[in-house]
């Protein structure tokens, strides 16, 4: 009997302890990974080659995302001219001002590789930019 105690006691302290652990993963604090886009349209991203992330548990910021930004211009266009010999196609140019909006084209595509935050729980990422190697 005294070995089967001591065999009882051992799986509960293991239970314990495996308990314990998955206490923590549960609770799991943040954690800093990074992914390779495997996909852009729908989003992909493989995690250090050992899962794939789907937009669902995506959080994307600003710098990997195609946005538009308002900015105020104020400058002339270059000199050209019509091209025909005409006088009024003689070089000339236009002014460019005010505020206008842009695209920013910074989506991510293909090949793109990134710095995530994985966030506490461990089921949503927030890609956080580009990595350059």
């Amino acid at each position: 009997m005294g070995v089967n105690l001591l065999h009882d006691s051992n799986d509960f302290v293991n239970t314990i302890k495996k308990a314990a652990v998955e206490a923590v993963n549960a609770s799991k604090p943040m954690a800093v990974v990074y992914g390779k886009v495997i996909s852009s349209s729908p989003l992909k991203i493989n995690v250090e080659q050992k899962m794939t992330l789907t937009s669902a548990q995506l959080v994307l910021t600003r710098n990997v995302t195609d946005y538009k930004v308002e900015m105020t211009v104020d400058h002339a266009t270059e000199y050209k001219s019509g091209g025909t010999g005409d006088s009024a196609f003689a070089s000339h140019n236009h002014a460019y001002t005010g505020r206008k909006t842009f695209t920013i084209h910074n989506g991510l595509v293909v090949g793109d590789e990134v710095l995530m935050i994985q966030m506490q729980g461990g089921q949503r990422y927030i890609v956080i930019d580009r990595v350059i190697t």
